[in-house]
């Protein structure tokens, strides 16, 4: 006797562009509040986001405020296109401390997809240069707890928070 399974996408392009609407109001939040960068740029980072979750090249955004090289606070936004069993919750919780002086850094983690043909075919389309990063993103010094969590159908992103 044998068995076979056959795994379909339940979601659209809609979908994915339903979810990282909350991501970049997330990320334009985390701006606002920090000082660090504008919401512009926020607004473009969250445009390059897009285009990578769209072909499917985007496994997760990693987010941190730091200030004098320590880290404050950090968010990461997991791609999940395969469950299908997030909730849809609104933007927010973003408050983050106002530090006009820190720096936001933000690291992208790529499917297996992502190759250089991908890479090249999408480069043009960036608002921002990106470059590879050997950043710990671990957040080893600060407390991790579940976040928000974004879908529709069976597309999401599930946002865990670090602090202090």
């Amino acid at each position: 006797m044998s068995q076979t399974a056959t795994q379909t996408e339940t979601f659209s392009v809609a979908d994915i562009e339903i979810v990282m609407r909350r991501v970049r109001m997330d990320l334009m939040m985390i701006a606002s509040s920090t000082g660090a960068v504008t919401e512009e740029r926020a607004r473009e980072w969250a445009h390059d986001i897009e285009l990578l979750a769209k072909d499917g090249y985007l496994k997760s955004v990693d987010v941190t405020i730091l200030s004098n090289d320590e880290e404050l606070k950090a968010a990461r936004f997991t791609i999940d296109a395969e469950s299908g069993a997030l909730s849809n919750e609104r933007p927010g919780d973003s408050l983050w401390p106002k530090c006009p002086d820190g720096h936001l850094r933000i690291v992208l983690s790529y499917t297996n997809r992502y190759d250089a043909a991908a890479q090249q075919k999408l480069t043009p389309k960036f608002k921002r240069p990106w470059s590879p990063s050997s950043a710990d993103i671990s957040h080893s010094k600060l407390a991790s707890k579940v976040g928000r969590e974004y879908s529709s159908n069976g597309y999401g992103v599930q946002r865990k928070d670090y602090g202090q």
